[in-house]
């Protein structure tokens, strides 16, 4: 019999490392390798080219054109009553105020067309501001201000470089006048750009400088705050009962298949479920955050559940054997110690459905909440739009400088998306408990 030594151990491996066959499965091993990660670089190149696409677009929206005009606030033409009725200030035409503000500014503009081209520099809401400004601070009434108003749309695009002087005038909105007006302006630095808090404090405007996403973000709140106090208990106790207590049989079986199909159904089914049970039964009013809440709750409980049970299913059975053997009944058992172990990866699974509806349009479309609503929501069954369809809205619209607004939109939905998400990864980390 031949000795088994250490030299032919080697020699049998070395012959098996150098085999052909060995060597083009090493080879295929690190190819594999470098196709996944040809595949992770180039999916993150998409995403940072999505992102960096949005925040180039959207970035701009944040600051706002303004314009300095010496403004006389006219008694004669605010109040010539004298009563300061808060009514009567409101209501009042300021229009007057402005024209003869920059006709003060720009004495040298004398013919009609000129001074039309001269009163498209301020914005359509100009109005508005001096109105609210007196409105704040009756005080202003019979004296002289510096104030800073809003700029039309084409004079911000201008300020921002998104509209090229070098094109022929009859290829851009704003004209070879209204250049040499705003280059005036720029020399007096009676123009800059200053942070545009309007944005964040605005409803919906049809000027694209007026606009801004506070309505909106209303509307999501309330339908969100909807959607959570019908969802969340709702999904817990379903979760808790056919986990904890429903016996096996064919009907929780069709439950179980039920509430897995209802995660993987298209939302704009759940639209439709609400435009005829919601709105065509019980007839809730419509694009309302409480009828949009409740098509969300409808959309979210499948999620909620699914998680919830997959929370209690890791609770291990001895939590359970302990309360028992200690005397507790069931129901102890299940809401002293099993429920309050799984609440972590309940509350998880339940911001990810949450976070989930907040990026919802489609259901929305379809119970009416795409109408135009300018007025600031006060509560759920005040009429509001949300935030993705706002973002809708303004993508479909034709002025150019909604473009800044909706992709600013989408920074700030994203920013509440990972927001939400990065709340979630908190408390699994913090409260989760692994046995």
């Amino acid at each position: 019999m031949t000795d088994y030594t250490s030299e032919n151990y080697i020699q049998e491996n070395y012959a098996l490392a150098t085999s052909p066959s060995l060597r083009r499965r090493h080879a295929k091993e690190a190819r594999f390798k470098w196709y996944g990660r040809i595949a992770i670089m180039i999916a993150f190149g998409f995403l940072v080219l999505m992102f960096s696409t949005i925040i180039f677009r959207g970035a701009g929206a944040f600051q706002q054109t303004n314009i300095a005009l010496d403004v006389n606030f006219s008694e004669q033409v605010i109040d010539p009553s004298g009563e300061r009725n808060p009514q009567a200030l409101a209501s009042a035409n300021y229009k007057p105020l402005l024209t003869a503000a920059l006709s003060k500014t720009f004495p040298e503009i004398t013919a009609r067309n000129d001074k039309r081209h001269l009163y498209k520099l301020l914005s359509s809401g100009a109005v508005f501001e001096l109105g609210q400004l007196v409105s704040d601070d009756p005080s202003l009434i019979g004296t002289n201000q510096t104030i800073w108003l809003t700029a039309s749309s084409e004079v911000d695009l201008f300020m921002k470089g998104k509209i090229d002087a070098n094109l022929d005038e009859t290829l851009r909105r704003i004209s070879n006048k209204d250049i040499s007006y705003i280059q005036a302006l720029q020399k007096n630095g009676h123009i800059k750009k200053k942070f545009n808090s309007a944005f964040f404090t605005n409803g919906d405007s049809r000027e694209p400088e007026m606009a801004g996403i506070l309505g909106a973000a209303l509307g999501s709140f309330f339908s969100l705050l909807v959607c959570f106090a019908i969802a969340f208990p709702l999904g817990i106790m379903t979760a808790v009962y056919l986990e904890e207590y429903a016996k096996k049989s064919k009907l929780t079986d069709l439950i179980e298949v039920n509430i897995n199909n209802l995660a993987a159904v298209p939302s704009i089914v759940f639209g439709l479920l609400g435009l005829s049970i919601f709105l065509g039964v019980f007839h809730i009013p419509r694009s309302t955050p409480l009828v949009g809440g409740m098509v969300l709750a409808l959309m979210t409980l499948p999620t909620i559940i699914i998680a919830a049970r997959a929370s209690l299913r890791s609770v291990p059975n001895t939590i359970r054997e302990a309360a028992y053997g200690l005397g507790a009944s069931k129901t102890q058992a299940t809401f002293h110690h099993v429920v309050p172990l799984a609440m972590p990866g309940m509350l998880t699974g339940t911001i990810l459905g949450m976070a989930q509806a907040l990026g919802e349009t489609a259901p929305l479309l379809m119970i009416g909440m795409v109408a135009f609503i300018v007025d600031i929501p006060h509560g759920v069954t005040d009429a509001a739009t949300s935030l993705p369809v706002q973002i809708f809205l303004w993508a479909d619209s034709p002025e150019k400088g909604f473009v800044e607004r909706t992709s600013a939109a989408i920074i700030v939905l994203l920013a509440f998306l990972i927001l939400m998400n990065l709340l979630a990864v908190f408390l699994r980390k913090k409260l989760e408990r692994r046995w």
